[in-house]
């Protein structure tokens, strides 16, 4: 049997802790090769294990120079993972980039409410942030809409990113386009690489957290794979996601790894305040379960 050939069966059959188990074994038959380690490095971070993932990454880059690239990127990605942890649990505040706006300070309060057990402060909050915030026009992958918005309702019309070693916010309105690299590798579950243009015609290469936090915790196999996602709703009568990244719009919804371009029409951002957009009555993200079929198409060589 091809080597890491049980641990893509295994990880088929949405079983992680065997496959993680798996690639350990392989690890320590061929402790002298990269590709293995690679491998652990991914199911580590998949896991949320991101001490042990880093340190296998960093070992799989001292072996070998073919992956300096990759090793790089990923190298600076990790340690913004325990960040982005805490400031979801209200602990720090994101960088975001561009002007300051009501609105997205709003959001960020509200996870500080979150924080200390205020629900329902903190979804009040939101609603009056959704009402501020800007509708951006556009298309996603051809289809137009005349809105866009996260699904996770603390987020709305921003993007997460990772660029370079920094985590920051993007309000979609500064945005011109959003091309989204497919899924090849099981990191592309954690990480989804993406090439930004932003309104000002500057671009940035950076990584988009495929799942939402607190994903990587949860005891479902198939959210930690990013192939499902649920939603929770809060005291307060919001929506919070866990699995795959989904974006709404009023033309539908579309699970993160599927969709490879977003236009937005960034000249034309107009203040339709997005709950309203959404609709005050909207019972919450106009999503699916299931969070795409991206993985059904993913390579089965996931080494790296």
């Amino acid at each position: 049997m091809e080597p890491g050939a049980d641990v893509r069966q295994s990880l088929k059959d949405g079983d992680l802790a065997k496959a993680l188990e798996q690639a350990k074994t392989l690890v320590r038959k061929d402790p002298a090769s990269a590709k293995p380690r690679i491998l652990l490095f991914q199911l580590f971070a998949i896991c949320g294990d991101w001490d042990r993932s880093l340190n296998q990454l960093a070992v799989a880059g001292d072996m070998t120079a073919e992956t300096a690239l990759m090793v790089g990127t990923y190298r600076e990605a990790l340690p913004c993972e325990p960040l982005r942890a805490r400031i979801f649990a209200g602990r720090e505040t994101p960088i975001v980039l561009g002007k300051p706006e009501n609105w997205i300070a709003l959001l960020i309060e509200a996870l500080r409410l979150d924080g200390l057990g205020k629900t329902e402060e903190a979804a009040a909050l939101r609603v009056k942030a959704l009402d501020e915030a800007p509708a951006t026009a556009g298309t996603i992958d051809g289809t137009p809409f005349s809105w866009i918005a996260d699904g996770d309702q603390r987020l709305g019309p921003v993007l997460e990113a990772v660029v370079k070693d920094r985590y920051c916010w993007i309000p979609l309105h500064r945005i011109r386009s959003i091309d989204v690299e497919p899924p090849t590798d099981l990191r592309d579950l954690v990480w989804t690489a993406v090439t930004l243009t932003l309104a000002n015609g500057g671009e940035i290469v950076a990584l988009v957290p495929t799942r939402y936090p607190g994903s990587a915790e949860s005891a479902d196999p198939l959210l930690r794979l990013a192939r499902r996602t649920d939603w929770v709703e809060t005291p307060g009568g919001l929506y919070t996601g866990l699995g795959q990244r989904m974006l709404a719009t009023e033309a539908g919804e579309h699970a993160l790894m599927d969709v490879r371009r977003i236009d937005l029409a960034v000249d034309l951002a107009i203040d339709l305040p997005i709950d309203r957009a959404i609709g005050s009555d909207a019972t919450g993200p106009m999503a699916a379960e299931d969070g795409g079929d991206a993985m059904a198409d993913m390579p089965e060589d996931h080494h790296g």
